[in-house]
């Protein structure tokens, strides 16, 4: 199928694509090549509209506009015909008649089909009934379009086959491009927030011989110069950390990160994250910090702090709510629950609530996972946890007032996490010694457990200052300023099963 060309290979496409290639073959016969080699735009709709919104009705301007884009509707009316043009920045009228072309470019006018590439030049005017209009002196055909766009594309039944052929979800949607549009303003706000503030954009390996900086199963691949296996990474952590051991103080990354886990409405196996390192502060420094970043890019992108999402309100002014996991879980089971609290009380709670676990965890691990099905869900306005058990932290520097737990918070809002933050573990034994307990976890069956790097334990024993760490998902944070149930939605091309 994929080395069929000509008509055999739309021969399952009905009667439509059937005629439209027989006007591919007629523009030919006309000596026109229906797909251009380029075209000398001078002009985008936003110009045009921006230009001559003053307009009286049915004013005309007196000047000549050259747009192109893709033709999204066509109306005829015996000799004189409109039209709507859609370019990167919106939709604008053409007008087509006789008298502006003549007859046989005018026929030529009325043989164009919706989706197609068209080039125009004529002369802006408003409309009597107020609409601003180009009317067309010449066009050409750019690309010649041989399948009709859908004519309804809304609707739950066509969901998957919108992520699928995004690019036709993107011609026929407005919502995908103001999705698009808003991500792009995020990464814009997020990295110069960053950047103003004395941080240094790197980049660090997305193939790495080891996969470390978080909890997740790898994709792997084979190196054949090398003769080695390699992994995509799952976090940029451990190299970011380097960059600290080396000196830089303060560096970020805004990265693609890959895990071969499951697909859901709030997960992708390919994800963007910022991640940001900083010398000298510790997590209470980066909790105080990513409320000023995030309330500072919300304004800049939403224009307010206060917002809809899903339906309910939900507001990102600071200063957020700060409990502690264990306070947070104990507030949801209705008893206090410690790193005192014995494992089989613990495992009485998860049995009472229906909550399901996997043999051999450990007690931090058991209340990890009692927060995460019995609070996260139902924490709506942003909340920072913090103090997270120290089995569930391997990366995280011990707690200050208790060896049992670690400086470490999440930011959650809307019921999912936004954000993950640490004071970093800097002490080169303490860190060995969570590495190799990751490895006993690892042959007790955990494949998301840690493997031991070598070469970032070295970095640790040449010194690494204080320092905070923090991970945000962009694409979790651009669903909240979007209102996107699905992370889908703001993921251009979201991986999807395969349709065969």
């Amino acid at each position: 199928m994929g080395d069929e060309k000509g008509p055999a290979a739309f021969q399952d496409e009905g009667d439509l694509v059937k005629r439209r290639l027989e006007k591919l073959e007629d523009w030919r016969g006309h000596g026109i090549e229906p797909y251009a080699l380029k075209y000398a735009r001078r002009d985008t709709t936003s110009d045009i509209r921006d230009r001559f919104a003053s307009l009286a009705d049915g004013e005309d301007s007196g000047f000549t506009a050259s747009l192109a884009g893709r033709l999204m509707a066509l109306r005829r009316h015996g000799k004189a015909c409109f039209a709507d043009i859609e370019d990167r920045d919106g939709r604008l009228q053409l007008m087509a008649s006789v008298d502006s072309l003549g007859p046989e470019p005018y026929d030529m006018f009325q043989e164009l089909d919706i989706g197609d590439w068209i080039g125009v030049e004529g002369t802006v005017f408003k409309s009597k009934r107020g609409e601003l209009t180009v009317r067309v002196a010449t066009f050409e055909l750019l690309s010649k379009s041989l399948r009709p766009l859908p004519e309804k594309w809304h609707g739950l039944k066509d969901v998957e086959l919108r992520y699928r052929q995004r690019y036709l979800d993107l011609i026929v949607n407005p919502e995908v491009k103001k999705n698009l549009l808003v991500r792009v303003k995020t990464i814009q706000e997020l990295r110069r927030f960053l950047d103003a503030r004395g941080f240094v954009e790197v980049e660090t390996p997305m193939l790495q011989p080891i996969p470390g900086g978080a909890t997740a199963r790898p994709f792997t691949t084979f190196h054949q110069a090398l003769g080695a296996n390699l992994y995509l990474r799952i976090a940029p952590e451990l190299y970011l950390k380097r960059c600290i051991v080396g000196g830089l103080e303060k560096v970020y990354e805004i990265n693609r990160n890959f895990r071969n886990e499951g697909i859901s409405y709030k997960h992708n196996p390919e994800f963007t994250m910022l991640e940001f390192y900083w010398a000298y502060v510790d997590y209470l420094d980066l909790a105080d910090f990513l409320e000023e970043m995030l309330a500072e890019v919300v304004k800049a992108v939403m224009g307010t702090l206060a917002f809809s999402y899903q339906g309910m309100a939900l507001d990102m002014a600071p200063p957020w709510r700060r409990v502690t996991l264990l306070e947070a879980v104990s507030e949801a089971v209705g008893r206090p629950v410690s790193p005192d609290t014995p494992e089989k009380e613990l495992l009485a709670l998860a049995k009472e609530r229906e909550v399901p676990l996997e043999k051999g965890w450990d007690p931090g691990k058991i209340v990890t996972e009692l927060f995460e099905k019995l609070v996260e869900p139902n924490l709506w306005e942003p909340t920072l946890v913090m103090d997270y058990p120290r089995e569930v932290s391997p990366l995280a520097r011990a707690h200050r007032d208790d060896p049992r737990l670690t400086e470490r918070f999440e930011l959650i809002a809307a019921g999912r996490e936004i954000a993950n933050a640490f004071s970093e573990l800097i002490d080169p034994l303490d860190q060995r010694e969570r590495f190799q307990e990751q490895a006993r976890q690892r042959e007790k069956g955990d494949e998301e457990a840690h493997v031991v790097d070598h070469d970032f334990l070295r970095a640790l024993e040449y010194g690494m200052p204080p320092t905070g760490g923090l991970g945000l998902g962009v694409d979790r944070l651009v669903m909240l300023l979007t209102d996107s149930h699905s992370i889908r939605e703001v993921i251009l091309f979201p991986h999807l099963r395969s349709e065969t």
